[in-house]
């Protein structure tokens, strides 16, 4: 009877310290914190009012991250210049290997006239050194001096961790037995944003029409929790 939850448990923790080690390399040990703290703030929430229940925060733990952790230049650069995608390549393919790199870099590509979607483009494997140079620029993600950080896309994305970060918070002042399912279907919300681009923006706009359906009916359910003092 008491092996399951210990289990549960553990399974969980590995979940939040796998995210927590890959946002630290993402971006830096502090960026990593922020997501490590909201996450305990809901894990506490959740165990005090709703007993039992781990759903909030597994929802939590996949989707704070998620958003986090979107795939921007910096990001891209990083996967491509930390040695193991040439070691993969290494492994598939016999002798020398050359690499051509098809994408749709939002300040050069040029969009399809007709879908309004941005057009790949193939640059040779000179692309590799740019790579390695932008991976160590990280740093400037998110910063003023982020060259890539003024696009709508990038803007959005930052916009919509602070928008998470502050909807958990209504979330867990409100939480309830009650409410519980409603909230981890205002969790999940970030399930529903996918792709890039137009792409995105399409299913972006679907998914803050369901999360402010979702989000009305919590607060229509749910009193405000205050603490005890007040």
């Amino acid at each position: 009877m008491s092996s399951r939850p210990r289990r549960i448990s553990a399974s969980l923790d590995e979940m939040i310290a796998r995210r927590v080690e890959f946002l630290t390399a993402y971006q830096n040990a502090g960026y990593a914190a922020r997501y490590r703290a909201l996450v305990e703030k809901v894990r506490s929430a959740e165990a005090a009012r709703v007993p039992g229940k781990i759903q909030l925060t597994e929802a939590v733990v996949r989707y704070a991250f998620k958003l986090m952790a979107y795939k921007d230049e910096y990001e891209v650069a990083r996967l491509f210049a930390d040695g193991r995608f040439a070691a993969q390549v290494a492994e598939q393919f016999e002798g020398s290997v050359r690499f051509d790199f098809h994408l749709a870099p939002p300040v050069l590509a040029r969009h399809d006239p007709i879908t309004g979607e941005p057009r790949k483009m193939t640059f040779g494997p000179w692309l590799m050194i740019v790579f390695k140079l932008l991976a160590k620029m990280k740093g400037l993600r998110g910063t003023p001096f982020d060259p890539f950080g003024w696009t709508t896309e990038r803007r959005i994305e930052r916009q919509l961790v602070e928008d998470y970060f502050a909807l958990m918070d209504e979330v867990i002042a409100r939480l309830a037995p009650e409410t519980h399912t409603l909230a981890v279907g205002l969790a999940v919300i970030p399930d529903k944003i996918r792709g890039y681009g137009p792409v995105k923006a399409r299913h972006l706009a679907s998914a803050k029409a369901e999360e402010a359906a979702l989000l009305a009916q919590f607060r229509s359910g749910a009193p405000l929790l205050r603490e005890a003092a007040e």
